[in-house]
């Protein structure tokens, strides 16, 4: 192993994710393990360029594997993206003797850590902590699998009033960019429809089915929108189908940020675990610039650039499931 390596600092950027404090825990233990220093950084990037850096120890992280959110808390930095930021934050962890850096987020975390790494001699390893799971090179990411089951509670109780009232629901869910949440999420709820970012949406497809299901004697409906669909969201697209269709009472939910909440489920809370152990593995073998990941149950390293959701495509033939079970 890297003998060069003598510390390493944790961050957590961008939207926060349920079982990012378990991945914290886990580089910071791992590396205590491996006689390495381990320094938390609060605020993300911007705390970096501010010096908020602190030393941790293993009881920095008991008692945190179950809860959600990050104790490390999250910040979005403009500053980080300037080279007068880039060197304040370097000249920090210099000042502190971190030698290499664990960042916990998605892509934008990723191309920032990518930057940074090219300009200054400092080894960065990836930790995919987002909910949308629109990151290529693992399976899943941390938080996606506890947003997922928090939406399908929600629209089992939604679908319970839907039924109670004869009601037609579109259910917004997260996905700015990506529909990974909607889609799951609609097949696990039965959905009549799901409406995301990677698919062509169809007002008159919609209406159509629709008023098939109405001929079908079928009483309500919920129909899945990511907010990222290309009509703008579940309000515009309910709006748009009441001009067209009046056969239901309809309503607009907006799940919002509850999906970032809450305790990780166990699948997010061993994931976490497990990439944060192998990242810190990763930086004392020379790995540099990659993300550490989970794919056919196999640790993968892929390159910040390849990580990106950019590169990730929705399942097809999850998409024709959806609609052949939907009718």
């Amino acid at each position: 192993m890297s003998e060069e390596i003598r510390s390493i600092g944790v961050l957590t950027s961008g939207g926060d994710a349920p079982g990012m404090n378990a991945a914290i825990r886990a580089v910071v233990r791992s590396a205590l393990y491996f006689k390495r220093k381990a320094f938390g950084i609060y605020r993300g990037y911007e705390g970096l360029i501010d010096g908020e850096i602190r030393e941790m120890d293993y009881p920095s992280v008991a008692k945190i594997i179950q809860r959600g959110g990050t104790i490390l808390q999250s910040a979005r930095s403009m500053r980080f993206k300037t080279p007068e930021g880039m060197k304040l934050a370097y000249e920090n962890l210099k000042k502190a003797g971190i030698d290499a850096l664990v960042v916990i987020g998605g892509d934008g975390t990723f191309r920032g850590a990518e930057e940074f790494s090219n300009v200054y001699p400092v080894r960065v390893v990836g930790i995919p902590g987002t909910i949308d799971n629109d990151l290529y090179g693992s399976d899943f990411t941390i938080g996606y699998d506890t947003a997922l089951n928090t939406v399908v509670e929600a629209v089992d109780k939604i679908r319970d009033t839907a039924g109670s009232h004869n009601r037609l629901f579109f259910i917004e869910v997260m996905g700015r960019d990506a529909g990974f949440i909607a889609l799951r999420s609609g097949i696990a709820t039965g959905a009549e429809d799901i409406l995301m970012p990677e698919t062509e949406t169809s007002i008159d497809e919609l209406v159509d089915k629709l008023r098939h299901n109405r001929r079908e004697s079928k009483t309500s409906g919920i129909i899945i929108v990511a907010e990222g669909d290309e009509l703008g969201g579940a309000y515009e697209v309910a709006r748009k189908v009441n001009e067209q269709f009046s056969g239901y009472s309809t309503r607009v939910t907006v799940l919002g940020h509850v999906q970032r909440g809450g305790s990780p489920t166990c699948m997010d809370r061993v994931l976490a675990s497990l990439l944060g152990f192998e990242s810190v593995k990763a930086i004392l073998n020379g790995q540099n610039n990659v993300m550490v990941g989970q794919v056919d149950k196999k640790i993968v390293y892929t390159p910040f650039a390849k990580a990106t959701k950019h590169n990730l495509t929705i399942n097809r033939n999850m998409l024709e499931m959806a609609r052949i079970l939907s009718l």
